[in-house]
């Protein structure tokens, strides 16, 4: 099975989500693929992530984490000893997110979203200060990230198995051409059917 943990303010309806999710329905798979609407509290997001994969076996999961999602995905992978794919994930939040605090609206949508002040307080409840194992984890991270430094990515992600893209941007625009080595990571044969 497959969590897909989408980024900050963003949604299921992200490029990235969508494209895995449409190869996940052509290979007749869709029933392995989950990507939930994350609530802007992180405890919340890491309670739903848990609820969806309670049942699943350790090594039956990979989650697959874009930006926050992937610092969530990464306390996930930690927690549950599953793989993770992290897709330009962040690295240290607390930092980042600090200028968000308030209200705005979701990308893919007008809906409000609020990010609050004890947001800040949750993240640091599922910061991993370093990997355990990281033959269980797959970094693609973009040079030209125009939001977070990939380098920090580098280094958190030492030992795992990296693809670095020159240039690019936060959101992978050119995502479509890594599809196959994300799949086979999670243990799916991309070419299945086909």
């Amino acid at each position: 099975m497959i969590l897909y943990l989408h980024g900050f303010r963003s949604s299921p309806l992200s490029m990235k989500s969508r494209l895995l999710a449409a190869q996940m329905q052509a290979l007749g798979r869709s029933e392995e693929w989950r990507c939930p609407q994350l609530p802007a509290s992180p405890k919340l997001a890491i309670g739903l992530a848990l609820s969806l994969v309670k049942d699943v076996p350790a090594e039956q999961l990979t989650i697959i984490g874009s930006s926050l999602g992937g610092y969530y995905a990464t306390w996930l992978a930690e927690q549950l000893g599953c793989r993770a794919v992290l897709l330009n994930p962040a690295i240290v939040p607390l930092l980042d997110l600090e200028q968000h605090v308030g209200v705005t609206t979701a990308f893919h949508s007008d809906e409000p979203f609020e990010f609050k002040r004890d947001y800040i307080e949750e993240l640091r409840t599922y910061a991993v200060p370093a990997i355990t194992r990281p033959e269980r984890y797959f970094l693609i991270a973009a040079t030209g990230d125009e939001v977070l430094d990939y380098r920090d990515m580098v280094a958190h992600y030492a030992g795992a198995q990296q693809t670095i893209i020159e240039g690019s941007d936060h959101g992978i625009s050119g995502f479509a051409g890594y599809l196959a080595p994300v799949l086979q990571f999670c243990g799916i044969d991309p070419e299945a059917g086909r």
